[in-house]
């Protein structure tokens, strides 16, 4: 046992987080997602698109989508020239830019079952293509459909964090603490905060990690509607007891933070998750206040612009 990883042998832990006290990088992205790369299986097998698609950003999904629509009627409007576009009655001859725009657009009438009238497929063999087309394009949009679906109904904690962890003063010493807020109009209530630190030697990639898991002051609030600010009090039971300058210069810290609530209008459980690495933790500073009363004094204004803000303090 290292002279590291010997500042930690008082403590008692455990907590089984999921994680290998052996891997290495960072354990969890700042969206909560696992830095984890699955290999030997070919994609087909360790992906799963629905997920996938469920997960994306909203201005990628739509791009997908869009962007998948585009290529379905490209290859189309290539499969009935391969066929012959003297198959296809009405189609403007005066030169070729009239004549893939003609294709394109009726592939994409007969894609979404349209069908104004003016092509028309002539013969066996594209009126093979184009049924085949309609009915794809049925099923098309029926996935898209349970997509917007899915993504819209999707329960989610809409929870914002700050982007720094802070050592602060507290009481007549100092703690860790971070802080959360929900930024959209849902109400979450019974929220719950666990708090696991991995620490591990910095210089020492040899030394396996040790996993903690941290008391907050509180660990659950009844209504989650403005910040909360999560305590971990830094004393003889905490990991971060001692010289915390050595351990932020010679340590690799990680916080895994995971809040658990309940939403009422989901009427259901919701869970959000992210994480601070030492880079992310200032060590003497304090947040700066984020919510307000209104002008009229009839309501709080919770400036949500705020929640990354902290100044520098010196501790005790």
């Amino acid at each position: 046992m290292s002279h590291f990883t010997k500042r930690f042998s008082r403590l008692k832990n455990e907590e089984d987080t999921g994680f290998s006290a052996t891997a290495t990088g960072r354990f969890l992205h700042k969206d909560g997602t696992p830095n984890v790369k699955r290999a030997g299986l070919n994609p087909l097998e360790k992906l799963s698109w629905y997920h996938t698609m469920i997960g994306l950003k909203s201005w990628k999904f739509i791009s997908a989508l869009i962007l998948s629509y585009i290529i379905i009627n490209i290859i189309f409007a290539f499969v009935y020239y391969a066929i012959g576009i003297e198959h296809l009655t009405g189609i403007d001859k005066s030169n070729w830019r009239n004549e893939f725009t003609d294709v394109f657009f009726f592939s994409s009438q007969t894609f979404t079952t349209v069908g104004y009238g003016r092509i028309a497929p002539v013969g066996f063999l594209a009126s093979l293509v184009a049924t085949f087309e309609a009915f794809l394009g049925l099923l098309t949009f029926a996935i898209a459909t349970g997509l917007f679906y899915g993504r819209f109904s999707r329960p989610r904690a809409f929870l914002k964090f700050s982007e720094n962890a802070l050592i602060a003063p507290y009481k007549e010493g100092s703690a860790l603490m971070f802080r959360l807020a929900p930024y959209k109009n849902n109400s979450l209530t019974d929220a719950h905060v666990i708090l696991i630190a991995a620490i591990g030697s910095k210089h020492n990639s040899q030394d396996p990690k040790e996993f903690f898991t941290l008391k907050t002051e509180i660990s659950n609030i009844n209504s989650l509607v403005l910040s909360w600010t999560v305590v971990h009090k830094i004393d003889e039971d905490s990991p971060f007891y001692g010289n915390i300058d050595d351990l932020m210069n010679d340590g690799e810290v990680e916080l895994f933070i995971q809040i658990r609530a309940f939403d009422e209008g989901f009427a259901n459980t919701v869970v959000q998750r992210t994480s601070y690495v030492t880079q992310e933790i200032i060590n003497g500073a304090k947040f700066l206040p984020m919510f307000r009363p209104s002008e009229n004094q009839q309501t709080t204004v919770l400036d949500l612009d705020k929640i990354n803000l902290f100044e520098k303090v010196n501790l005790k």
